[in-house]
């Protein structure tokens, strides 16, 4: 539970919350999957995009801050919340010196937006510009040093991002996936354009019936019982999301998936098309050992300039960069940060 000290740097830090945001019911326990740390002032704030959803997030500040801070905007992986991943990031990102804002994208978590559990690759982009809008607007933010951090499905989403808004001097994605590649191709580029085809009619026809009920219908999260020839990267999937080490009730993932009709727009919205326009630094993580490798060599390959750099974690899995300590390399990441948010 918060403590008055942490009321208190509540009041203080949520000084640019907009008229325009709605109310949100936003827990005030510390509910996340990871302890809370003694280095840092936490609270709960509010903002929003520019399609009108209010975004939650968690912000982290390094206690005895002063001055005009660098911050860092973090969000995913593709089906979690902040109180997951991305909070762990922010969190030991804000013990390292940087202002940090975890959020929940649109329709998930403690964000707005109607009808829930939508994904879009529009939206989820716009949700990283708009966290930009708010820390610029912080009087204990330098608008000059402002990056981001998507992890998993929000890495593509981060790079998009990068290439749309030039505020944005420094991105990292770790474990990412391309979601529009994956939906459009499948895992490993396996599914051809007749493989889409049938994809498009069961969407389709998914979109009537969720019309005719008045109800959209899940797709499931990780599958619980897993099945007894699960892939090792399912396995992965349920040993974080579906056990005490990352399970959370407002995840996706962990609970009852995505609407089944999301992946629509992803089908045939690419969202690395302009990544080769990005100017802004850009480091690109992901692990030795993972399935999802190929996403970030192929998207870092697309970038140019000498201030892009990809770093593969030896013996990591896809996972390991979701709250492994001992192989997220967070030394590499303030490093990268306090060379580009200068």
């Amino acid at each position: 539970m918060f403590g008055s000290s942490s009321l208190n740097a509540e009041n203080n830090l949520s000084k640019n919350h907009s008229t325009m945001n709605e109310n949100l019911n936003l827990t005030q326990e510390w509910d996340k999957v990871f302890p809370q740390s003694d280095k840092v002032n936490h609270c709960k704030v509010t903002f929003h995009n520019r399609y009108g959803i209010t975004l939650a997030a968690d912000l982290y500040v390094p206690k005895n801050a002063t001055g005009k801070l660098a911050a860092i905007a973090v969000s995913g992986p593709f089906g979690a919340v902040k109180e997951q991943a991305s909070g762990l990031y922010a969190q030991t990102l804000a013990e390292r010196g940087f202002l940090t804002l975890a959020f929940d994208p649109s329709y998930t978590g403690e964000s707005s937006g109607e009808p829930r559990y939508v994904a879009s690759p529009d939206i989820n982009t716009e949700d990283f510009c708009a966290a930009v809008d708010y820390l610029s607007t912080r009087a204990d933010v330098d608008p000059e040093r402002i990056g981001i951090l998507g992890i998993c499905g929000w890495g593509g989403m981060a790079i998009n991002a990068a290439a749309i808004d030039t505020r944005i001097k420094a991105t990292v994605t770790a474990t990412m996936y391309d979601m529009s590649r994956v939906t459009a191709n499948g895992y490993f580029d396996a599914l051809d354009a007749d493989g889409r085809y049938e994809l498009r009619k069961q969407l389709n026809a998914q979109r009537t019936e969720d019309y005719k009920n008045g109800t959209y219908a899940l797709a499931g999260g990780v599958a619980d019982p897993l099945p007894a020839d699960a892939p090792q990267f399912v396995k992965d999937y349920h040993a974080y999301y579906k056990t005490s080490r990352g399970y959370h009730k407002r995840s996706l993932n962990s609970n009852g998936g995505w609407n089944k009709t999301s992946s629509l727009s992803f089908l045939n919205m690419p969202i690395l098309t302009y990544s080769d326009e990005i100017r802004s630094a850009v480091l690109v993580i992901h692990g030795e050992k993972a399935h999802s490798r190929y996403f970030s060599e192929d998207a870092f390959k697309k970038l140019k300039g000498d201030n892009k750099e990809l770093l593969i974690v030896p013996e990591a899995n896809h996972t390991d960069l979701y709250d492994n300590l001992d192989k997220i390399p967070f030394d590499k990441i303030e490093q990268f940060y306090h060379t580009y948010l200068k």
